[in-house]
């Protein structure tokens, strides 16, 4: 199982490139950041100094989206990083949350991630891409490069979109019933579409946070550290709440039921322990989306996850114990998972 760092891209960045290499002296192999231009700096810019300053890790957003920029300027930005780095990074990509609602535009369309998704690979790569009626192509892009694209995905018809044509799959959320309900609906869409599903890279990302023990305490610490990310994803489940509707068998009820509380959400604290938004999730929701207790509660957990087809672990490390997680990831967990 491979291991991902995920940062926000608060100031002062110097401080996101330390954690970032800290990580892979750790053994992570992936460092993702947010995407989302009103609420933090800009990521691929700090990409460059990420690289720069490590030499295995690959970089990415978790995600960016078709709207908030042109897809060939996205596309350019990756293959530039690529060709000075070594096709080091990855291409995650949504329909838009906190990025196109802080701008006052509603998320994409899966219509419009499809088209990008194909447009964004193929000029990474070199090829030639049609954008909207004209064919255009980097020549400047040389033999061998390369662009995974992995898509986010929580819905009935986004999973199927990430079977058929994303080169990943990334699950924000780290409940074993819901991963294994959901890598098989990507797997099942990629067989469908003729496609050998084991070419669809897994990814689960979540909080994880790391506690000297399993005390009450200790455990109700590290809730309050990650209650935060039940509300994020609550925003999600809210869109396919309203699409859906409840209990109609389209999204199962486990990942519904909890957001029936949720009344608001604001995005001046997205992604950040503390969340007054957050107040509805109650503790087993963040028990089972997200990884918190001593190391051996993580490790049991994360083969679980790798026994249903998990590839690559995310780390959420927005709380107060960032070096302290990464720490204990790369003195206990990563290597009991490279078994």
């Amino acid at each position: 199982m491979d291991f991902g760092l995920v940062l926000q891209t608060d100031p002062p960045a110097s401080r996101v490139i330390s954690l970032m290499k800290r990580a892979e002296r750790g053994g992570f192999r992936y460092g993702w950041t947010f995407d989302s231009a009103v609420l933090w700096q800009e990521p691929f810019v700090i990409y460059s100094q990420i690289l720069a300053n490590t030499t295995k890790l690959t970089v990415g957003p978790m995600v960016t989206n078709p709207g908030t920029r042109t897809w060939e300027v996205t596309a350019s930005t990756f293959a530039t990083l690529n060709d000075m780095f070594g096709n080091r990074t990855v291409c995650g990509i949504g329909r838009g949350d906190s990025a196109m609602r802080v701008a006052g535009r509603p998320p994409n369309t899966l219509a419009r991630v499809s088209e990008a998704m194909k447009v964004v690979r193929a000029l990474a790569r070199g090829e030639e891409a049609d954008l909207g009626g004209t064919v255009v192509k980097f020549p400047w892009v040389g033999p061998g490069a390369e662009l995974p694209v992995w898509m986010a995905a929580y819905g009935p018809k986004a999973l199927m979109l990430a079977g058929e044509e994303a080169d990943g799959f990334i699950l924000q959320l780290a409940d074993l019933y819901l991963t294994e309900y959901m890598v098989k609906a990507v797997r099942d869409a990629a067989v469908a579409a003729g496609r050998d599903p084991s070419e669809v890279t897994v990814c689960v990302a979540a909080p994880a946070y790391v506690t000297a023990d399993d005390s009450p305490e200790a455990l109700a610490h590290a809730r309050e550290q990650c209650r935060w990310f039940g509300g994020m994803v609550g925003n999600h489940v809210a869109d396919l709440v309203a699409k859906y509707g409840a209990h109609t068998g389209a999204v199962p009820d486990e990942l519904t039921d909890y957001v029936r509380a949720r009344e608001s959400y604001d995005y001046a604290h997205h992604g950040r322990a503390g969340n007054p938004s957050a107040d509805f999730v109650p503790d087993e929701i963040v028990d089972r989306f997200c990884l918190i207790g001593p190391p051996a509660r993580h490790i049991e957990k994360l083969r679980a996850l790798r026994a249903l087809g998990v590839d690559q672990f995310a780390v959420y490390a927005m709380h107060d114990a960032r070096e302290s997680v990464i720490d204990a990831y790369g003195a206990d967990v990563i290597p009991a998972l490279s078994d």
